[in-house]
């Protein structure tokens, strides 16, 4: 783009209303497959489209309405509807889903906010308008409430036939194709006063049966508490022969006659509730409540009645929801000048939680999903939660260990509800070769940010199952009553530290290598799309990961010792095995053979049980040991993997295929580029400055499209990989072959941001946001998709990690506001832009339990390396740094904790010019005060000294 031009702002559809999320959409028909997310903590959970299509569940086996993918959203006719007929005459739905729609001139819009949805409706031909709420009460029931208001525009008294249709599936979403007919045959179908009560028999597969204890229900009642007159409580009863959802005799002809109950049994179930007739008057509304549950218990139907069963106690329950879910998303509040990207970042803000609640299933695009979340998801969200729940969120990582095994491997689902761990989803064992590297990652975020390097040193238990050398080996003996906690060889149950977990996934890994001596690709990395290399397939990428957290892992270790003022660390006796260094001085890490030898001791001590026996490891050893292992990584990565295309550009080769060969660099097809492979050499230091420069311009040639401004996850390989994975299988442009891919774009900012490429990253971040906002084209509601395809539109909304890669870069690295072994750093990288024009931006967030909003003053407009932090203040007094640094600030824990709870504390710093920067200094080859501090300075810096960078 030509200097000194500004990009033409991206045409948001949707606009903001409030300042806490809520949004409006204007003729929101005009998407097809747009859907939004309702829920509670308690595990309702459900979706809604503007035409009220969508799912009700609270799981995989027990869904209320019809599951429905993001195809079925427009293709199906089922939806919540709700028909009006005026005057005993025309029949008008009050959610445009019905066949006579093009009789009328409507009207229609959609509002939204934390977790609500409006749809709104003007019939401007029979002069009503139609107001329809749905929400999932935060209280915790198994509902979810549609409030109904039919207003009369015209300036006569008419009369009102109104009748909810809510279709019951009350059934497992497996059933939606399996046993369909046979499963109905079971519903054994009620009326009660209010409404349908559905109670199948049993719940069954080919696998089993089993009684079923929930009930169904459909309840509606009026605004003076009165249920309806009538009620269709069959599909078969409500639209009639010849009939459908968008034509229902019952309704349109009125034809069908009430329903013997005795002959409802064992049919497809409906919530059709017709209310008595009603007269209003010029401008007089009518308002209805309608209760959509699932009870595990029939007495929980009385109560929800008595709870909602008006709109005044509808409405009320509405606004306890919005509270609850504003007062979870204020937790972090950014106040840029641009009040749409504030509204924006609510959204992101909630996704972490979303996909705590929803798991990787639930919602239209993750069809495939049968419920739980990933074993990746579960560290990754835990990153944001760690901001907004820090108690809560340690207690899960705690939990979350558990699931480790002692080969280094991990179960990969966790239960929804229980929280309950499985080795694997639909009974398909893999495993992720990445697995290892997030416990770790979140874990260090949360001690940096609490201070509590004792978490290291909790123990807990680990996963056991018949699975043994990483999925190579079977325990046949393994039942279900040796339960999935590991034993020792006298039946006890094992419990090792969290450090100790942490060592066994990195250490196994070091030594798990393919034939470049590389960690090996096993069934997929990060990219699930890559699962066709098991033998021969290695992740560069993922290795440049495991080296970078060695390092890290060593820097705790002497934190803690230091700290704790501990010499040694009991550990199971076998990681002696892997803790190598200490036997040889130069163990023959060069070989593979020599690896794969001594992974094959350890695994042979190991199973089926461990000993038992601790014994006292020097941290000074372990250290040492860590070094030598990243150094091999890091050197094998640079003097091997480097490589040059004939055109001059320069990047990480990122895997090595089935077939042993090299994925990327020249092909007769055309270069063949990774995205992945560039990041995480980028973001842990493998990377040296200059080749970052070199792998972003090859970036920016080869993946970043001209007009979109995405990055995209790999370059056309215009063929498909047998040997390496399904992936390139896939259309291009879609899913993992050469979509914008958000998590991996949002890590990439990351890690550019952590080396110091400050413009650049903010770049990635800048686009990411402007092709969500920019509806015409991503088509979606506010908030962080997946991904983008070759078209621009976001997909599999919601329910994906970036949210809160996105959140906490932006606030630890762009706003740099994170923690440093407990105490606060300060270290903004905010670029002019940012400013926009403004003299400051700010952002509220937790530390230390205490509430503080950190505003940045820039009146000179100045951009990231033109400027260094001149004062602060904090609730209007000057401050003074632990840190003698131009660009950074240091608060200890102490000065923090010593801050009232019951205000919010306004930090106030200031920007002024850089005093001095010398020509060599460029801040694209200055490494982060953070990882120097994690290197070896902060002995130094803790007494006080000054601190110069070694250059």
């Amino acid at each position: 783009m030509p200097k000194g031009k500004t990009p033409k702002k991206p045409e948001t559809v949707w606009q903001f209303i409030d300042e806490n999320g809520s949004f409006r959409l204007e003729r929101p028909g005009q998407f097809s497959r747009l859907y939004f997310p309702l829920a509670n903590e308690a595990g309702m959970l459900s979706n809604i489209t503007p035409r009220l299509k969508g799912s009700i569940k609270i799981g995989q086996d027990a869904f209320l309405t019809l599951p429905m993918s993001s195809e079925d959203i427009h293709a199906s006719k089922a939806n919540r509807n709700f028909w009006v007929v005026k005057d005993g005459r025309r029949v008008w739905s009050a959610t445009g889903v019905a066949k006579n729609k093009a009789e009328y001139k409507e009207q229609n819009a959609v509002e939204a906010g934390l977790l609500w949805h409006k749809l709104i409706r003007k019939n401007l031909t029979l002069k009503l308008k139609s107001e329809i709420t749905n929400f999932i009460p935060s209280s915790g029931e198994d509902v979810e409430l549609m409030m109904v208001s039919i207003e009369n525009l015209s300036r006569k008294t008419i009369t009102l036939d109104c009748c909810a249709a809510i279709p019951i599936f009350a059934r497992s979403a497996d059933n939606i194709r399996d046993h369909r007919h046979v499963t109905a045959l079971l519903n054994r179908i009620a009326l009660h006063k209010s409404g349908v009560l559905v109670t199948p028999t049993m719940t069954f597969d080919e696998r089993g049966h089993r009684i079923n204890v929930l009930t169904y229900a459909v309840l509606g009642q009026d605004a003076r508490g009165r249920g309806p007159e009538r009620c269709h409580p069959t599909v078969e009863n409500f639209i009639g022969e010849g009939g459908s959802f968008e034509y229902p005799r019952a309704i349109v002809s009125r034809e069908t006659k009430r329903e013997d109950l005795e002959k409802a049994q064992g049919k497809e179930a409906m919530g059709a509730l017709e209310f008595r007739r009603i007269t209003l008057k010029k401008g007089a509304k009518a308002s209805f409540v309608i209760i959509m549950g699932i009870a595990r218990d029939k007495k929980e139907i009385n109560r929800w009645l008595r709870k909602f069963g008006t709109p005044k106690k509808a409405e009320a329950a509405l606004a306890q929801t919005q509270k609850h879910w504003i007062k979870m998303v204020s937790q972090v509040r950014f106040e840029m000048p641009d009040n749409t990207f504030n509204g924006w970042l609510k959204w992101l803000g909630t996704q972490p939680t979303f996909r705590k609640l929803f798991g990787n299933s639930f919602l239209p695009d993750f069809d495939y999903g049968r419920g739980g979340r990933g074993w990746r998801d579960l560290w990754q969200d835990c990153l944001a939660l760690l901001l907004t729940h820090p108690q809560e969120t340690r207690e899960l990582l705690l939990h979350n260990f558990a699931g480790v095994r002692i080969d280094g491997s991990n179960a990969t689902i966790i239960a929804s509800g229980t929280y309950e761990f499985i080795a694997d989803r639909n009974q398909i064992t893999r495993v992720w070769m990445d697995h290892g590297v997030w416990p770790f990652l979140t874990t260090e975020f949360y001690i940096h940010e609490s201070g509590d390097i004792d978490f290291l040193l909790q123990e807990t238990t680990y996963f056991r199952d018949l699975q043994l050398s990483r999925v190579k080996e079977k325990d046949l003996s393994w039942n279900e009553e040796y339960g999935t906690q590991l034993k020792t060889k006298s039946k006890r149950i094992y419990k090792g530290s969290l450090i100790e977990h942490i060592l066994v996934q990195h250490l196994v890994q070091f030594f798990n290598v393919g034939p470049h001596n590389h960690i090996r690709l096993e069934n997929a990395d990060w990219n699930d799309g890559l699962d066709m290399a098991s033998h021969k397939g290695e992740s560069v990428a993922f290795t440049a990961f495991y080296a970078g957290n060695l390092k890290r892992i060593a820097s705790l270790l002497q934190y803690l010792a230091s700290a704790k003022k501990i010499k040694s660390l009991k550990l199971a006796k076998e990681l002696g095995i892997l803790l190598d260094w200490k036997n040889s001085r130069k163990p023959a890490y060069p070989s593979v053979l020599y690896k794969h030898r001594l992974l094959a001791r350890y695994f042979e001590a190991i199973q089926p049980e461990i000993s038992g026996i601790k014994r006292a490891f020097k941290i000074s050893q372990i250290i040492q040991d860590l070094h030598a292992k990243a150094d091999f990584l890091i050197k094998n990565i640079r003097s091997k993997e480097w490589i040059e295309t004939k055109d001059g550009y320069r990047f990480f080769n990122g895997y090595y295929d089935n077939q042993g060969k090299a994925v990327e660099g020249d092909h007769p097809l055309g270069v063949r580029m990774t995205l992945t492979g560039q990041v995480f050499t980028v973001m842990h230091g493998i990377s040296e400055p200059w080749q970052t420069q070199e792998l972003l311009r090859s970036v920016n040639h080869y993946l970043k499209h001209p007009k979109l401004g995405g990055i995209r996850l790999n370059t056309n390989f215009k063929e498909i990989q047998p040997d390496l994975g399904r992936a390139f299988s896939f259309a291009y442009g879609e899913k993992e072959n050469g979509s914008f891919f958000n998590h991996m774009q949002v890590m990439f900012a990351n890690a550019l941001y952590k080396q110091g490429f400050v413009q650049e990253a903010y770049e990635i971040l800048k686009n990411i946001y402007r092709m969500c906002v920019d509806t015409n084209t991503s088509k979606i509601y506010p908030g962080l998709p997946e991904y983008f395809n070759s078209e621009g539109r976001g997909l599999y909304h919601y329910l994906t990690g970036s949210a809160s890669w996105y959140f906490i870069t932006l606030l630890t690295e762009s706003f740099g506001i994170k923690g440093l072994y407990g105490d606060l750093l300060i270290e903004p990288k905010l670029v002019r832009e940012q400013f926009d024009g403004s003299n400051s931006v700010s952002v509220t967030t937790l530390f230390a339990e205490k509430r503080i909003k950190v505003v940045y003053q820039n009146p000179k407009h100045l951009s990231y390396g033109k400027y260094q932090i001149e004062k602060v203040h904090l609730n209007g007094k000057e401050i003074a740094s632990k840190l003698n640094a131009p660009d950074a600030f240091l608060i200890n824990r102490a000065d923090v904790q010593k801050l009232s709870s019951q205000k919010t504390h306004v930090m106030k710093i200031s920007l002024g010019v850089r005093e001095k920067v010398e020509e060599e200094e460029s801040y694209y080859t200055s490494p982060l005060l953070l990882e120097r501090l994690r290197r070896n300075n902060l002995k130094k810096i803790s007494k006080g000294k000054p601190y110069k960078e070694k250059r």
